[in-house]
Order: structure tokens, then sequence, then C-alpha cells
């Protein structure tokens, strides 16, 4: 899982879920299909569509210095009904 970076979750993303559809951000070099292989490939899942838009990163000031956090690319993706991916991370007990 190279290009897959991190499972989002915000107020958007956990409500769709309900629509079988999952957001993470990944790689800003990856493609969709890229993306598309991998994700069927790792959790073994059919993809019937896939959303994605550009996200600058953001200004931040090192002392005298101004720089600036890593573009990425988040993707929505949505799954054919009856699949699902399973949680990224157990809840502690």
């Amino acid at each position: 899982m190279d290009g897959i970076r991190y499972a989002v979750f915000t107020d958007k993303s956990i409500r769709l879920l309900g629509k079988n559809q999952y957001t993470s951000n990944v790689d800003s070099g990856s493609t969709r299909t890229e993306i598309k292989h991998w994700v069927e490939l790792f959790f073994g899942v059919k993809v019937i569509a896939m959303n994605s838009h550009r996200l600058r990163g953001k200004a931040r000031r090192m002392g005298p210095i101004m720089g600036q956090t890593m573009h990425y690319r988040r993707m929505i993706i949505t799954l054919q009904p009856g699949y699902s991916i399973p949680p990224l991370r157990k809840k502690r007990t």
C-alpha cells in the first residue's frame, strides 16, 4: 500500500460510510487507476467509483522563515453493495 497514506475521519467522511463510501489521503503523485488497483488488491473489494481532489499545503512559520506543508490528494472510494473495508485501527480495551 505505497500510495494510500491514512484514512480520514471527519464529519462528512463518517456520514459517507453509510453510503458505502470511504475517504483516505493518498500520495499526490498517485493516479486514480493505481489507487483503485491497490484498494481492490489489498482489501479484496470491488470499487465502482472514485472521486478525488487535491488539497494544497498550509503555510507555516518557523521563526523568521515561512514554510509550507506538503500538498496531498484525498480520494473518496465507493464500493459495490455487499463489500466493506474493515476498520483500520481496533478500539483499545
